[in-house]
């Protein structure tokens, strides 16, 4: 009978090898989160040079923003499911090398619809990183530790949302609009390799579970395409268009479900979304992203009209939020794993709803220090809830159902952004009490922040009160 020798060392020499893998794969990860981050916010700032550049209007050059979002927003649920099912490996690097490529492609675009379409492309590259690396994060790091995991994806993405409107206005000042894009090449080009070295391979499904829901991943794409358009076209005012948009996505939601009820292989599976826990999780999203980008879309009027600071210093004021969010993620995450993600999900919400409560008092006599203040509580607060929720989440799914719940959050993120974008635009506009929020003056814009900002403390109450009953 042969007899095993533990031989001293192996052991502690097979753990340093499993962390440095670890660490590599974690690397390549975040890597795969602040590329898509950095997409969306550098080219916003390029949108006045691209109607010069292709002597085009500002509502036609909207459209590579537009391209980029409602390709992100609609195929992020159906990759995450793609991922699951044909491996995330393979997908990953695939998207990786998708986002790569198109990058070239706008930074090369001959024409206004050269561009749209390479940013849909793109689009569609940063929802599989976006989806599949989330569900990745729970197969390179041990349980105890996805908090920390999830912290530190977070803070990848702030700091590409924090770095694209400083690092894109100096690229379009110097070498111009087309380097905004082709920044993001080495980035893309390091990424590919660490991910191929770094994340484990594939484990292959057969089966059921190995079947894609190409029906209903159709329905689900054209049904959110439908709900982004009627909530971004006519920049938030309601017209013909926009209500048919929006019949045509309620109309679209009860086709989805119907077929899911039916599919062998469902997208997703009903009862899972019947969960309480992620059916609670998904809807706080939401209505989290939708307080987050009310902040984006209110404070310049408010910092420039209201307090009357300049372009530039407005932009170096709202910086410091995505520059907080970076700071806060790892610590978040870390506090996560110590603390466990319910409690701290709990205190979250309590920090964004105490900053848009501070928001909602705040008088134009408190100037920025007192912005500074409100703005600081709800960031921290929203990095230690994502962290919080999507741990919480993650936690309970099983692996191969990993990637379509990974894209569900980011969906209800997405969902919560265009929402907070257009919907609470709209009601900042009509406290203000007129059409042109840039010619109001200080005292109106004064007021439509405060009501704003009310609306969306009570909008965060209600993620409390989801959060809840989850419990």
């Amino acid at each position: 009978m042969a007899t095993v020798v533990a031989i001293p060392g192996e052991a502690a020499r097979g753990n340093a090898t499993d962390t440095a893998s670890a660490t590599w794969a974690l690397a390549a990860l975040a890597l795969c989160m602040l590329l898509p981050s950095l997409g969306t916010s550098i080219a916003n700032v390029a949108l006045p040079a691209l109607t010069g550049a292709f002597d085009a209007t500002f509502a036609q050059v909207q459209w590579v923003v537009l391209a980029y979002l409602l390709a992100n927003t609609t195929l992020i649920v159906g990759v995450g499911r793609l991922g699951d099912v044909a491996g995330r490996r393979r997908l990953l690097v695939a998207g990786i090398a998708l986002f790569t490529t198109a990058s070239v492609a706008c930074a090369l675009a001959p024409s206004l619809g050269w561009l749209i379409a390479a940013r849909a492309l793109q689009g569609l590259g940063a929802a599989v990183l976006m989806a599949l690396s989330t569900a990745f994060a729970g197969d390179v790091v041990p349980k105890e530790r996805t908090g920390s995991a999830m912290g530190l994806l977070g803070t990848m993405s702030a700091v590409g949302t924090a770095l694209g409107p400083s690092l894109g206005g100096v690229l379009i000042a110097g070498p111009g609009w087309r380097t905004i894009f082709l920044v993001n090449v080495p980035l893309g080009i390091l990424a590919f390799v660490v991910a191929l070295r770094s994340l484990p391979a594939d484990r292959a499904r057969r089966g059921a579970a190995g079947r894609i829901d190409a029906t209903g991943t159709f329905v689900l794409a054209l049904t959110l395409a439908a709900y982004a358009l009627a909530m971004t076209l006519g920049r938030g005012r309601a017209g013909a268009a926009n209500a048919a948009l929006l019949a045509a996505a309620v109309a679209g939601l009860g086709l989805f479900v119907w077929i899911e009820m039916r599919a062998a292989s469902p997208l997703v599976p009903l009862a899972m979304v019947r969960s309480r826990t992620l059916a609670a999780s998904l809807g706080a999203t939401a209505l989290v992203s939708t307080v987050m980008m009310t902040t984006l879309v209110v404070s310049p009027f408010y910092l420039m009209r209201a307090l009357g600071l300049g372009a530039a210093s407005a932009g170096l004021v709202m910086s410091l939020g995505p520059i907080v969010a970076a700071m806060a993620g790892v610590p978040a995450g870390r506090l996560v794993d110590r603390l466990g993600a319910t409690r701290l999900a709990a205190a979250g919400l309590t920090g964004i709803g105490a900053g848009g409560l501070a928001l909602s008092l705040l008088p134009t006599t408190a100037g920025i220090a007192g912005y500074l203040a409100a703005i600081v509580t709800t960031t921290v607060g929203y990095a230690v809830f994502q962290a919080a929720n999507t741990t919480a989440v993650l936690a309970n799914v099983p692996p191969d159902r990993r990637g379509v719940v990974s894209g569900l959050l980011n969906l209800a993120r997405n969902l919560g952004l265009i929402t907070g974008a257009s919907a609470m635009g709209a009601v900042f506009a009509h406290a203000a009490g007129t059409n042109d929020v840039a010619t109001a003056t200080p005292g109106s814009v004064a007021v439509g922040m405060r009501i704003t900002f009310a609306v969306a403390t009570g909008v965060i109450a209600a993620a409390m009160g989801i959060a809840r009953h989850r419990r």
